[in-house]
Parts: C-alpha cells; structure tokens; sequence
C-alpha cells in the first residue's frame, strides 16, 4: 500500500480519491476553500472535501499554492483540481495529473464535454507528469474506451474514474514517462453562458450532442413554446413525441425557477 496524497475539487475527483482510498493510505486531499452556492450563497465545500472528510482523510484548503506550503508527500494525484501549481511545488513532488480523455487530444477545463459535443466515438483517461504547461506533461499510462450514443458527461465520467484508478496502480508502482505526441493537439476550453445555448436551426444531432455533454451537471438551453427551459435529457423525436423542439423529444426539462420534469408534465402544466 503505498501513501499519497490527492489534490480534487470537482465530484469526478472525489470519485478518483474514493477509488485510490481503498487501496492506498492517502496523506490528505488538497482542495479548494469552500466557496458560496445556490440561491442563498451558503458556503459549501468542494465535492472532494465531502468524500475526503467521510473517510476520515485529512484536508488541506489553501487560497493559494506558493513555496511556503509543505505538503508531507512525495507523490500528488492531481484529479479534477482545477488549480495551476507552480514549479516550485512541482520540483518538490511527483505530481501526477489525471485527465479524461486521450491526450493530446481535448487539453484543458472540459475534455469530456468537448468530445461528447464533437461527436468522439471514444475517449479515455490518460495519466501524465504535471507540468506548468496545461495538460503537456510527458504520459506514463492512457487507455480508451467507447463514448456510446446514449452516454451523457455522467456516464463518460463514470467510467473513467475506475479506469483513472487501475491505470494509477501501473503508474505508481513504476513511474515512466514518454513524451506527448505533436500530432491530433486539440484543447478543450471553458465551458461559457453560450455553450449553454440551444439553437433549434441546428441539424437535431448536434442538439442532442450538446444536450448530453451539459447533463446532468449544467445543462443546455433553450425556448419552447414560449418558455425558458433547461433540457436534461431528449431523443431524436419520433411520431408520438409528446414534447418535441428542433427534431428533439424532450424527455426531461425545468423550467426557470422551477424543478425538473418530463415533458409531458410540463405540458399538462401548461394547461392549468
């Protein structure tokens, strides 16, 4: 068993730590400070804070990463973190970064929703050195898998945590690296408001391309029948479709302000 820490935010990290919890001793998650959400803008901890302090695993909330943080490890999983670390901290420990997709292809803050939208038929997890340099680091495991037609973001990221933690088993035991290649660089940036934006004009596949990357974690958007909706989930429309937008069944939506519903709920909701 060997000891290692874990730096996550986001809950596919807090996926990976649970995963690495039950074969490893874990010095603590390093995460990031809790921040305000929902309505209220109560403080909240990060998904990975949940899962560390659950397992009784040590957590660490700096507000920022410099030279005067000592982290008693000499090897960081960096999983869904979301913070660049500097190369004083990067010469101090291995720091290996997990990222889900086949690297060099889809660098940066959303890879898994950037392949869903692209149309990918498969993606994966790659394991490499952290570098200053997003996502660059020479590669010490990668593995794919299919993307099926039906899989949202939750269902890709599902399966990469436990692949992220067998390729991990290689890796730790006997770290060797190999160079990124040149060829197929893509990046997949931030997420914006946009992305969010259904247009109906767009061919129904593409719809529902952006539909299942944003599910079930944000969500896409779009009018309907006059009404502001958040879709979750949709089908391409056949005869009997009760809700139907843009070649699109509607088969689970929200309405602003409003909880989640089928769409056949929403229109019985329309006539009251």
């Amino acid at each position: 068993m060997t000891r290692i820490a874990l730096a996550a935010t986001a809950a596919f990290g807090a996926d990976v730590l649970e995963l690495l919890a039950r074969r490893h001793e874990i010095a603590f998650c390093l995460t990031r400070p809790d921040r305000p959400r929902g309505r209220g803008r109560l403080l909240a901890p990060p998904a990975a804070k949940q899962t560390a302090e659950r397992l009784g695993i040590p957590v660490l909330q700096p507000e920022r990463l410099g030279p005067e943080l000592n982290l008693a490890a000499e090897t960081v999983v960096v999983a869904a973190y979301g913070v660049l670390i500097p190369q004083i901290l990067l010469d101090r420990h291995l720091w290996l970064n997990v990222h889900p997709s086949l690297l060099p292809r889809w660098r940066g803050a959303a890879p898994v929703e950037r392949a869903i939208m692209a149309g990918d038929e498969k993606t994966g997890v790659t394991i490499h050195r952290t570098t200053v340099e997003l996502d660059a680091g020479p590669i010490a495991a990668q593995s794919a898998f299919p993307i099926e037609p039906e899989d949202d973001a939750a269902a890709v990221y599902a399966k990469a945590a436990p692949l992220a933690a067998e390729l991990l088993e290689g890796v730790l035991a006997n770290p060797r690296f190999e160079p990124q290649a040149d060829e197929g660089l893509t990046y997949a940036e931030k997420l914006t408001p946009a992305d969010r934006e259904l247009d109906w004009s767009c061919p129904a596949e593409e719809s529902l391309r952006r539909i299942r990357a944003l599910s079930p974690h944000i969500g896409a958007r779009g009018e309907v029948l006059e009404r502001r909706l958040t879709v979750w989930k949709a089908r391409l429309a056949g005869p009997e479709a009760a809700l139907a937008a843009g070649g699109l069944e509607l088969l689970e939506v929200q309405p602003e302000g409003r909880r989640r519903m089928t769409g056949g709920e929403f229109l019985r909701g329309l006539k009251h």
